[in-house]
């Protein structure tokens, strides 16, 4: 006997997207400015950090792209999960995109250790100075959608990278300016590079687990099957499966064998308000079935 329980969802990043477009907006004027100083005045730095404000306008673009078509793909005969996934390959995308970048910016200041060009520090301090304000500002609109949406998190990770980056070139600039030392602008290039490369392994690494539709690091699904089989009338619980179809939508699928006295209906509801209220599973598709059904089950080889 199949039933299916679940709830209409709004994509968690749907509810941020104006602060999505604003941070957009913020950062494309900012990577303007950032590539015209950067190739005006040789400073890698400067580069380095223009390169990861245009891998943050990719990333937002990639972001709303994911949710415009989440938003207005409702799911089809054909495409049963509409395309919520899309916000997960969009983070994917990101992180490539970042491995990209801190691979180059440490490739180009190692290089640039053994000869380093005079970089004029006063420009390459104002830049800073301006992109800085301009990602504590787009930190500041991403910072909560970041705790909901992977999608966002990816940006935002960019955003905090960026933010950081600046403050880099800043202190770069202000080096340079001060004692006219060389090595500031490579040293720094490297430094950005180091940084941002754990935060992005992180973003992909979340994102894959989800592609790769393992179970959300925070439900134990032991522990579900364990509960779910002490509920009464159950006698053994099978074919557990619980995964997330995007950030904030987890989703479960489980069959249920009965004692015979057992009434479906019942076991049913008790199931469904275990995994909503204890682990926050609203779209929960669970088969009760007796135990002849079961031996079917077991013949199965995965």
């Amino acid at each position: 006997m199949g039933h299916g329980h679940g709830h209409g969802h709004v994509s968690a990043s749907g509810r941020h997207l104006p602060r999505l477009v604003a941070a957009l907006g913020i950062g494309f004027a900012f990577m303007v400015l950032e590539v015209v100083v950067g190739v005006l005045t040789g400073s890698l730095a400067v580069i380095s950090d223009a390169a990861h404000m245009l891998t943050d306008v990719f990333g937002l673009a990639m972001a709303l792209t994911a949710i415009v078509l989440a938003r207005r793909s409702s799911p089809t005969h054909r495409r049963t999960f509409g395309l919520y996934r899309t916000e997960v390959l969009a983070a994917l995308g990101n992180a490539v995109l970042l491995f990209g970048v801190a691979g180059y910016v440490l490739v180009e200041a190692i290089g640039r250790i053994a000869d380093p060009p005079a970089v004029p520090g006063l420009p390459v301090l104002l830049t800073a100075a301006a992109g800085l304000a301009a990602n504590v500002v787009s930190f500041a609109l991403l910072r909560s959608g970041a705790k909901e949406s992977l999608n966002i998190r990816g940006a935002y990770l960019e955003v905090l990278a960026d933010l950081v980056g600046s403050a880099g070139v800043l202190l770069s600039g202000a080096i340079t300016l001060l004692t006219g030392w060389r090595y500031a602008d490579p040293v720094i290039g490297v430094a950005l590079g180091l940084f941002v490369l754990p935060r992005t392994y992180t973003l992909a690494r979340r994102a894959l687990r989800i592609l790769f539709q393992h179970a959300p690091a925070e439900v134990d699904v032991e522990r579900v099957g364990a509960e779910l089989a002490g509920l009464t009338g159950v006698s053994d619980v099978h074919d557990l499966h619980v995964w997330t179809l995007t950030s904030g939508m987890e989703v479960a699928s489980a069959h249920l064998t009965v004692e015979p006295a057992a009434e479906p209906a019942e076991v049913l509801v008790a199931a469904q308000n275990l995994l909503a209220y204890r682990y926050s599973i609203d779209h929960a598709t669970l088969q009760v079935e007796p135990r002849e059904s079961a031996k079917r089950c077991q013949r199965l080889s995965w």
